[in-house]
């Protein structure tokens, strides 16, 4: 056989290795972010308990504080509502009912304690 033809057939098969797609490596790419990105959701679904957001017979109260502008939001659940209160760092006056005593305790908890009426019902009753 002459040696142009070996020559030929030699690169030929050189080239057969560079007619790959060049964009064929991006599929597995994509794949593995996909895998990565699930596997961020079960962790954060696990660590954040949101299984409990999602239960509809599930109650549970949340207080959230923002440290930039001292507002804090209590977020209510119960089986039939979500209910978002939020509290400001505001000064209010006016006339109001007394309703009992709150107590703060040195681990910093707060206790609130009804006051009893005449009848000897506490307020909340």
């Amino acid at each position: 056989m002459p040696s142009f033809v070996r020559r030929k057939r030699r690169q030929s098969t050189l080239n057969s290795v560079h007619d790959e797609d060049p964009l064929g490596g991006v599929a597995n790419l994509f794949d593995a972010s996909i895998v990565f990105a699930i596997g961020i959701m079960v962790a954060a679904v696990q660590a954040f308990s949101i299984m409990q957001v999602l239960n509809p017979d599930s109650s549970f109260t949340i207080t959230k504080k923002d440290n930039k502008t001292g507002e804090t939001e209590v977020i209510e659940k119960t089986p039939t509502e979500i209910k978002v209160k939020k509290v400001s760092p505001e000064k209010k006056s006016g006339a109001g009912t007394r309703l009992g005593i709150a107590y703060q305790l040195p681990d910093g908890s707060v206790i609130y304690v009804p006051e009893e009426d005449s009848s000897g019902k506490t307020s909340d009753e």
